[in-house]
């Protein structure tokens, strides 16, 4: 999943003043980096999604969705268990923002069961399937993109900012570096 450099040549130049900071590991991305890895990863996701909505009902790309049925619920079971794992333990031990936690942990079990549904219908119209509802299909799929959408850019505004002022410039040069321009989707067309 990654574009970056082994993890050893990022490191926290402010580890104390970072929340994350008891998360970062010898040898691994610092959290916010992997979130913002992650989030790179979902937000291709989110594009092809919406890409295939605005295709229904009769411009679909079957072969796109048997790309974006193989890779989504991958893609979130792996990026929401390690926020969980990794971000959410540490962000959630004050009270103030343990709340937060909670809902988007909750967040995370909602996008993953939309995830499934809409899995199994991109995978039946992959295989040559009919589209019995388009309307209904574009509105599932748009719920999921939107409420994907909505999560990052709440991780975006309130988990990453704390942790990423904690990195060196350098660090954070390489982070920005490596999120230039969309990654390639095997299969994808992209």
């Amino acid at each position: 999943m990654s574009n970056l450099p082994p993890a050893q040549s990022i490191e926290c130049a402010l580890r104390e003043d970072c929340p994350a900071a008891p998360a970062c590991g010898v040898r691994q991305l610092p959290p916010c980096a992997g979130v913002e890895e992650r989030h790179a990863a979902k937000l291709e996701l989110c594009e092809m999604l919406e890409s295939i909505a605005d295709s229904l009902p009769g411009r679909v790309d079957r072969h796109r969705c048997l790309v974006v049925a193989a890779q989504l619920l991958p893609t979130l079971r792996e990026a929401h268990a390690y926020e969980e794992q990794t971000v959410f333990p540490v962000f959630g031990r004050r009270e103030d923002r343990a709340k937060s936690v909670l809902r988007l942990c909750a967040e995370h079990v909602e996008d993953e069961s939309l995830a499934e549904e809409v899995t199994e219908t991109l995978l039946h119209i992959g295989h040559g399937g009919a589209i019995a509802n388009p309307e209904a299909l574009g509105f599932m799929m748009r719920a999921l993109f939107e409420a994907m959408r909505r999560h990052i850019a709440f991780e975006r505004e309130h988990v990453v900012p704390i942790a990423k002022r904690a990195l060196n410039r350098p660090a954070a040069r390489v982070i920005a570096s490596s999120r230039r321009g969309p990654r390639a989707v095997p299969g994808s067309g992209r």
